[in-house]
């Protein structure tokens, strides 16, 4: 049996993206969408990087992690964003072993790499908010340097493990991922050995990674909704409040579609795929616009940055 597996394994050459099961004459609206959104998140977060990384004003430990952030956005959008535009005008909508491979493994490396960046996102709103006096001595440039390699690097990790399970699975009953990228629970699907163990480890390794980064999410914010309860003016709790919120509707929606497409059971494929373009897309696309459409400190940099280029045109 195991010689079988791996045999059909190694004729396994390429796949096929099912993608989204609609009528053909929707492919051509889907793409125009995809291509929408792509363009938006193309914009924003290279627009939020440059602004960041040109302002003097914004050089401190939030925008550090913020520019981060829409760099993990831009990239894990364009590993997936590009391919899924292809197949809507391709008749195979085929994809090799290879780059199967690579999408998952890079897909992996900065989703995870975005969940520790938010855990560490929250941990210096904690600072900032209930140590404003010790701020700038704990979120020292050499620890936000730490907190950001560290999320690479968990997703690294991350990614080698599950890429090396994932692609080392016997595929013998099926080419076809019926999903729009190469993820871990379409693949299961198509293999050809028992799933259940491999489920378990895989299930066990996204709780090891989801919940340390949610327990200090949480925890971070109990602290900061009991600070912010204790200041007398409303003022200052509204402009507290509006910090936070940002941070807070990110996490929201990204933490609730992985968990319902990863932690819960694969009953539901085409719902499954649903919540996917949230976190591949809806959530890399509305990132640069919240965070620049709530902060006085973005639209005052964006301003001067028209300015400066009205000026040299």
């Amino acid at each position: 049996m195991g010689d079988r597996g791996t045999s059909n394994h190694s004729e396994v050459t390429d796949f096929i993206l099912v993608g989204f099961r609609v009528r053909p004459e929707l492919h051509i609206l889907l793409f125009l969408l995809f291509l929408l959104v792509y363009t938006v998140i193309l914009l924003g977060n290279v627009g939020m990087m440059t602004i960041i990384m040109t302002d003097p004003r914004l050089n401190t430990p939030m925008y550090f992690f913020l520019g981060n952030l829409s760099f993990i956005d831009l990239f894990y959008s364009s590993v997936i964003a590009p391919k899924a535009m292809i197949n809507f005008w391709s008749e195979s909508k085929s994809i090799s072993f290879a780059g199967c491979m690579t999408q998952f493994f890079l897909f992996a490396i900065f989703m995870v790499a975005e969940g520790f960046l938010l855990a560490a996102m929250a941990y210096d709103r904690f600072i900032a908010i209930c140590n404003p006096l010790l701020y700038s001595v704990q979120m020292s440039t050499r620890l936000c340097i730490q907190l950001v390699a560290g999320s690479y690097f968990c997703g690294c990790i991350s990614s080698v493990l599950q890429t090396s399970m994932t692609f080392t699975l016997p595929f013998c009953a099926s080419r076809a991922i019926d999903h729009f990228f190469c993820d871990i629970r379409p693949l299961q699907r198509i293999s050809c050995s028992d799933p259940f163990i491999y489920r378990m480890i895989s299930f066990s390794l996204s709780s090891i990674i989801t919940l340390p980064t949610i327990i200090v999410i949480i925890v971070s914010y109990i602290y900061i909704v009991s600070t912010v309860l204790k200041i007398r003016s409303s003022e200052g709790r509204k402009k507290a409040f509006s910090t936070c919120s940002s941070h807070l509707g990110v996490v929201s929606v990204l933490y609730g579609a992985v968990f319902f497409t990863y932690l819960t059971p694969d009953r539901f494929p085409e719902l499954s795929k649903v919540a996917s373009l949230c976190y591949t897309l809806v959530t890399p696309m509305l990132n640069p616009l919240i965070y620049s459409l709530r902060n006085k400190d973005v639209k005052e940099a964006l301003k001067k940055l028209l300015e400066m280029k009205n000026t040299i045109l």
